[in-house]
């Protein structure tokens, strides 16, 4: 196989887009983690026309809350998996955190 500067350079970009984020890109995707270690999320609907009525929903429910995982113990392992470094502040220190 004969390897040109073009696929190099593309094997090149995938690999970096492979290793570690920024702290702060880690923290603001794993805030979304530990909100559902703390308790499951989710919609329900209903509506009335003139077809009748309809229920609808979603439910969001993780394995670290089934699991009962301490969600701060969930963001800061997230955040250092993700950027290599611990958060810059706990999450229960955040100001957008409600526990």
């Amino acid at each position: 196989m004969r390897v040109t500067p073009t696929y190099a350079l593309g094997l090149a970009a995938v690999v970096a887009a492979c290793g570690p984020v920024s702290v702060e890109q880690a923290e603001q995707s794993c805030f979304q983690q530990a909100r559902l270690a703390q308790h499951p999320r989710g919609m329900i609907a209903m509506g009335v026309g003139t077809h009748g009525s309809e229920l609808g929903g979603n439910v969001e429910i993780s394995s670290d809350y089934l699991l009962g995982r301490d969600p701060s113990k969930v963001y800061e392992e997230c955040v250092y998996q993700q950027s290599g470094q611990p958060p810059r502040r706990p999450l229960y220190d955040r100001p957008d955190w409600k526990g």
